[in-house]
C-alpha cells in the first residue's frame, strides 16, 4: 500500500487502514469473530479474491489481524482481530453514524447481510430498564438471523436465538428503521414487516442520546420512507 509520506497521525493511520475494503474486513471480524477465509469473503460481496488476499496480508503485516491454520478434522485458515485491530471499533461506529444519512439514498440493488445491523444497534440503542430480566430480539432477512440480547447492555450475536421474545423479518430498511425507532410500527407492518412474538418488547430499548430514550411501540416516530 502506498504511503502518503506525511508526518501526521491521521495520514499514518490511513496508510494502514485507508485502502478500499480494509475497514469492511475489520467490520466483519468485529461482528463475527474468528472467520475462515470463505466466510470472510461471503460477508464482503463484490470483493475480488486476490484483493482480499492482499488486504489480509497487509493487515497481518501491520498487526491488525492474526491468522492460523486449525484442524483436524477439517483444516481451515482462521482470521481474527488483534487487540490493536479491535481498537478500531469506535472508529467504525462513528464512521457508520456519519454515513447513516446516506442510507436514505441507497440503491435497492445494494447487497445486505443482517449481521451488519450489529454495530448500529450497539451504537444507537440503550436498555431502558436494565434491572429487568434479559430479553432477546431477533432480526432476519433472507434467512440470515441476528440475535440482540438486552440486559443492561446491547449484545448482538450472529445467528438464531432459541429464546427470542420477538422476531422481526423484512427488508433491511424496515428492520433497521423499526429497531432504531425511526419508523412507526404500523407503517412498518403496512410496508411488509413480519413479526412473531410480543411487539411490546421493543419498548425495552430506546435511542441513545434522545430526551429520555422512550417511545411507544405503536408510535415510534414519524415514518418518512419505509420502502
Amino acid at each position: 500500500m502506498k504511503s502518503y509520506g506525511q508526518y501526521c497521525a491521521l495520514a499514518k493511520a490511513l496508510d494502514v487502514v485507508g485502502g478500499r475494503w480494509t475497514l469492511l474486513i475489520v467490520r466483519e471480524l468485529l461482528i463475527r469473530g474468528r472467520l475462515r477465509y470463505t466466510d470472510l469473503r461471503e460477508g464482503l460481496p463484490g470483493i475480488a479474491t486476490n484483493l482480499l488476499v492482499d488486504r489480509l496480508r497487509e493487515l497481518e503485516k501491520f498487526g491488525i489481524v492474526e491468522s492460523a491454520i486449525v484442524g483436524p478434522p477439517i483444516s481451515a485458515n482462521l482470521f481474527w482481530l488483534t487487540e490493536r485491530g479491535a481498537a478500531l471499533e469506535p472508529i467504525l461506529m462513528q464512521l457508520g453514524a456519519w454515513g447513516a444519512p446516506l442510507l436514505a439514498e441507497a440503491s435497492s440493488k445494494d447487497k445486505f447481510h443482517t449481521h451488519w445491523i450489529a454495530l448500529p444497534a450497539k451504537l444507537h440503542l440503550v436498555d431502558l430498564t436494565p434491572s429487568e430480566p434479559s430479553v432477546c430480539i431477533q432480526l432476519e432477512h433472507a434467512g440470515e438471523p441476528l440475535s440482540i440480547r438486552i440486559k443492561g447492555t446491547i449484545q448482538p450475536q450472529v445467528g438464531p436465538a432459541a429464546d427470542a421474545d420477538l422476531t422481526l423479518k423484512g427488508r433491511p430498511r424496515l428492520l433497521l428503521g423499526t429497531l432504531l425507532k425511526r419508523i412507526d410500527w404500523n407503517a412498518a407492518i403496512a410496508a411488509g414487516l413480519k413479526y412473531e412474538g410480543d411487539p411490546a418488547v421493543l419498548s425495552r430499548i430506546g435511542r441513545a442520546g434522545s430526551a429520555n430514550g422512550r417511545s411507544s411501540v405503536r408510535g415510534i416516530s414519524p415514518a418518512s420512507n419505509v420502502n
